[in-house]
Parts: C-alpha cells; sequence; structure tokens
C-alpha cells in the first residue's frame, strides 16, 4: 500500500488520478457516443460504470500493486531529469566537484500546499452542499405524512410488482403544495409528493409512481451520489460535470421509456409532465441530490425522445451488463495500477556524513546508484556535512560516498519507498595508503615464479577536507636476498600493515602466501624500519592501512 507521504507526492497522487479519470471519462463519452442508437437504459449504463470507476481510481491506486510505462517513462526522459548511466564511460571522467543530479519535482513545497489548499476547499465546497441537500430532505421527510387514502398504495404496489422492487418504499406528502415529486433513498427509499397530490387525477398519479418508482429498481439515486461525489473530488474537470449531468439526463429518459413501455400512452404522459414543469416549475431547486420528474433543463429532449416512435426503448439484458461491467474491470484496473513518473517519486532522502572522530565531513560524493533502473544521481554533503536528495524514482539503490582520504562507504541496499521520506547517515574510516618498491638485481631469471600477484598501481591520498594524508620520512630499500637469486626466484611481494599514530608500521601480513619465502621476509625486514608522518584527523593522529608492494626483479 503507496499512501502519500508528502505534499508533492499528494499533489502527483491527484495529478494521476485526475489523469485517469479523463481517461476513463474520454472512453466513456465515446462508448455512449457510439451507443446513441441504443437505449437510453444502455447509455445510462455505460456513463454510471465511467462515473464508479473514476470514483474507484483513488483506492485502486493505492491498493493494487503498481506497474510502469516503458513509454511513459522513456518520455520522462526526454522532459525530466537526466540521469547518467553506470555504462556511460564519460561517468568515470566526471571532475571532482559539486554535482548534484537529483531528480527534482517541478512542484515547489509552497506551491504544491497552495494547490492542494484550492483542491480541498473547492471539495469542501461541493461535498458541503451535496450534504446540505441531504439533510434538507432529511428534514423535509421527517416533517412529511404518510400518503393514505385513494389509490395510491394500490398503484404503487402494482408498478413494484412489475419492477421487481423488494425493497419497501414510503410514499410521503410534504407541506409545500408547490414541491416536485422526487425520489431518494437507498436502503428505504422515498418518495415525496407535494400537498396537492391528493388533487391529481388518476392518471397523473399512475404517470409520477411509474417514473419514480422506476428510479428506485434501477438503483439511480445511487448511481446520482456518486456522480455527486465525483464532482467534489474532481470539482476543476469540466468532463466529470458534463458525465454527472449525462448521467442524470440519461436516467431521466431511462424512466420515461420505462413508464411508456407501461402502457402509459406518449402524448398523454408529456402532457402531465409539461403541465407538472409549469406548475412546479421553482420548486425543484435546492434539491439536487434528488430524482425529480419534470426538471425543465431537459423536458425538451425529453419530449421529442418519448414522441418518437422510432426510439429504442428497450431495457438494458442481463448479458449486455455483464460485458459491460467486465470490459469497464479490464479498463479499471491496469489503469489504476499504472504509476506516472512524476507519481513515482519518492520522498526527501537526507543524511549526514561523519568520520570516526563523529566529526561531520564536507564535500563528500554521494553517489546512488540504480542497477534495476540503470541510472547514478549524485549530490554532495554542505559545509556541516548534510547532503539531500530531493525527489529520487522509488527503487533498490546502491550508496556511495567518496572523499579524498577515507574509504569508500558502501551502503549495497537503500530502498526508497514512493512518497516516503528516508534518512541514512554515514560514518566514514579512513583510507588505505599504497607503495610500491622495486627491488631489482643482476642475474638470470632460471625459474619463473607464478606466485607473483598482479602489480597495483601506485596510489597518492590527495589532501581533502580535515584530512592531512601520511607522508613517508624513511625508506629503508630491501635487499635482493642472494639464495633468492641463486635459485632465480623473482615476483612481487604485497604486504598490509597498520600505520600507528606515532608512524610505524604494525600487524604486517603477507598478502599472497605463493611468494618466495625468502623475498617475503626481506621484504617485511626493510619495510617494518620505515617511518611515516601519521595522518591527521582534524589535527589528531589516526592509524590507517597501508597496502605495500616490493617488486623483486632479476635483470638479464
Amino acid at each position: 500500500m503507496n499512501l502519500p507521504g508528502s505534499s508533492e507526492a499528494a499533489l502527483w497522487f491527484l495529478l494521476a488520478c485526475s489523469l485517469k479519470a479523463t481517461i476513463l471519462l474520454t472512453l466513456t463519452a465515446i462508448a455512449v457516443y457510439v451507443l446513441r442508437r441504443r437505449s437510453a437504459a444502455v447509455r445510462h449504463h455505460v456513463w454510471a460504470l465511467g462515473i464508479v470507476s473514476s470514483m474507484a481510481l483513488p483506492l485502486l491506486n493505492v491498493l493494487l500493486p503498481s506497474w510502469h510505462s516503458a513509454t511513459l517513462g522513456n518520455a520522462a526522459k526526454l522532459w525530466g531529469p537526466a540521469h547518467a548511466t553506470a555504462e556511460n564511460p564519460s561517468f568515470q571522467r566526471l571532475p571532482a566537484m559539486v554535482i548534484d543530479a537529483a531528480a527534482a519535482s517541478p512542484f515547489s513545497g509552497q506551491l504544491s500546499r497552495l494547490i492542494l489548499l484550492i483542491w480541498v476547499l473547492g471539495a469542501l465546497f461541493v461535498v458541503g452542499k451535496l450534504m446540505g441537500g441531504l439533510a434538507r430532505l432529511a428534514w423535509v421527510s421527517a416533517r412529511s405524512k404518510p400518503v393514505v387514502g385513494g389509490d395510491w398504495a394500490q398503484i404503487a404496489l402494482e408498478f413494484c410488482k412489475s419492477l421487481h422492487i423488494a425493497r419497501p418504499v414510503e410514499l410521503l406528502q410534504c407541506t409545500d403544495a408547490a414541491s416536485m415529486p422526487l425520489t431518494w433513498g437507498m436502503v428505504r427509499p422515498r418518495i415525496l409528493l407535494p400537498a396537492s397530490a391528493q388533487e391529481w387525477s388518476a392518471a397523473r398519479r399512475r404517470a409520477v409512481l411509474s417514473h419514480e418508482l422506476a428510479h428506485i429498481a434501477r438503483h439511480d439515486w445511487f448511481v446520482q451520489i456518486c456522480a455527486e461525489l465525483a464532482r467534489g473530488m474532481y470539482w476543476f474537470h469540466p468532463l466529470v460535470w458534463f458525465a454527472g449531468t449525462s448521467l442524470r439526463n440519461e436516467s431521466e429518459r431511462a424512466c420515461d421509456d420505462s413508464v411508456l413501455n407501461s402502457g402509459i400512452n406518449a402524448s398523454d404522459y408529456a402532457s402531465q409532465l409539461l403541465d407538472l414543469a409549469r406548475t412546479l416549475k421553482n420548486a425543484h431547486r435546492g434539491w439536487s441530490t434528488a430524482l425529480a420528474i419534470a426538471r425543465p433543463s431537459n423536458l425538451e429532449r425529453r419530449f421529442i425522445a418519448m414522441l418518437n416512435p422510432k426510439q429504442n426503448r428497450g431495457g438494458l439484458s442481463r448479458g449486455a451488463g455483464l460485458l459491460t461491467k467486465i470490459a469497464a474491470v479490464c479498463l479499471l484496473l491496469p489503469l489504476a495500477a499504472l504509476r506516472l513518473p512524476g507519481q513515482n517519486l519518492s520522498g526527501k532522502f537526507t543524511g549526514t556524513i561523519f568520520d570516526i572522530s563523529d566529526a561531520t565531513v564536507p564535500n563528500a560524493t554521494i553517489v546512488m546508484t540504480n542497477h534495476k533502473a540503470n541510472t547514478v544521481d549524485m549530490t554532495v554533503s554542505d559545509a556541516e556535512g548534510n547532503f539531500v536528495f530531493k525527489s529520487l524514482p522509488a527503487g533498490e539503490y546502491e550508496m556511495k560516498v567518496l572523499k579524498p582520504g577515507f574509504a569508500v562507504y558502501r551502503a549495497p541496499q537503500v530502498v526508497l519507498e514512493p512518497g516516503r521520506d528516508f534518512a541514512l547517515n554515514a560514518k566514514l574510516q579512513m583510507g588505505d595508503l599504497t607503495e610500491s618498491v622495486d627491488v631489482k638485481a643482476e642475474g638470470s631469471a632460471k625459474s619463473a615464479v607464478a606466485q607473483a600477484a598482479e602489480k597495483p598501481n601506485t596510489m597518492r591520498i590527495r589532501i581533502g577536507g580535515n584530512v592531512e594524508a601520511a607522508k613517508l620520512i624513511t625508506k629503508v630499500q630491501p635487499i635482493y636476498p642472494a639464495s633468492a637469486k641463486q635459485r632465480g626466484a623473482q615476483g612481487s611481494v604485497l604486504l598490509h600493515a597498520i600505520v600507528s599514530k606515532d608512524g610505524r608500521p604494525l600487524s604486517m601480513q603477507v598478502l599472497n602466501s605463493q611468494i618466495d619465502p625468502e623475498l617475503a621476509r626481506a621484504a617485511v625486514e626493510a619495510v617494518s624500519q620505515w617511518r611515516y608522518q601519521p595522518t591527521l584527523l582534524n589535527g589528531e593522529p589516526v592509524e590507517i592501512d597501508t597496502t605495500i608492494a616490493v617488486n623483486f626483479t632479476l635483470l638479464p
């Protein structure tokens, strides 16, 4: 589960969800256009799947394992920050200076927080309006009285059976005589009727109840609430508002088709709707969470559709509904799991570089290598030894810290997670000192000794930071043993020693044990007499490892 851990990550998360919602709703609009000859019930179902899918995107984006598009990743490299690759030979020739190639987010902290604040305020406004509408509906319903008398209950029962509605439906009569008939509620659906409903004719009662009960049978109120919540989440997105409006219009047209399929004459039904719209034309305002029968905004198109005898008024078959749901899931899941290049950025990676005396080390180069992505990012510690990578792509990294005079610090596995900050301190050990001594003598090489190790390159330690490198002040030249010359023995003796704080080589060890013993003895005897000016760290002498190669060569 990857939850956004910073304002930049949250903004990338919102941007990714908005982009994916755009793709979903665009494809939904295209599908609705292709199905324009089909019934309104089919088109409403397609819009409902698109809107519900856009609502599910944020949750699925968090829960599903992520996958990354190579196409998006390659495109990101064209406009995103450059990364030095490990295979690039020029990387080895980079100068020893401050190099900051960390991937940076285009959103600064203040800018991202400002954008998020604007988004939150807009979402609160839209959702607050929705909550206000629901509260008003609940308040009006609580003050309404059940409808009794007449043939209301008998008509409602008749249509409930034909529409296969098993839930109990409440018929309520409010005190406002000009209130528009409307439906709301999911578990306990309610139909609110105006106070003047008792005076309606039987034809109007049948038309109104048939339309409102069709909403209940189709679960239109729940879907419309999802559309309102989607508007709250994506309030800045015009396509979401268009989708919500289209969903409501198709809902009304689908219910009109249900009314006409029940046997009510189209012209009579249109006359009833027109009369209700004239009488109750302003009563629907403020009731955005309910489904009213005669909203004036789309009556003209509804009249054209209901009076067109060639109009497809079929419902949604089980097979068509299942097929569209499967198609929606096949599109939604991979789209939700897809991570944009910017969305995969980690939070800040920070730390401090210390030496063995716990003093901070400035101007140390920190190298982060992602072997899977084949990228290298670098930065340099500041005067206080602190370093920061603002936002690296999430993944597993090998961390190296390079500083002249110190051994290379390696952290083989640093895992950076999307949107999460990470901190790691490093303590540098003193670097090794390498010396090479050539000992030559005239003689014939009767048998080449294969035990000689590969001659190492001589390395001179550069002074940097607060390290003053060791210097060899007394050097005793090794003597080629006569017995070794007679036997034709030659080769390189590799010695490891620790230069103590007083400059004496201690704990000498021959690294290549296959070398001729006489050559090794001569090398150890000479090197043990060497004296160094000790290495100083922050003005204090410290011990340091050294590697010494003594090369014994017989001249022809």
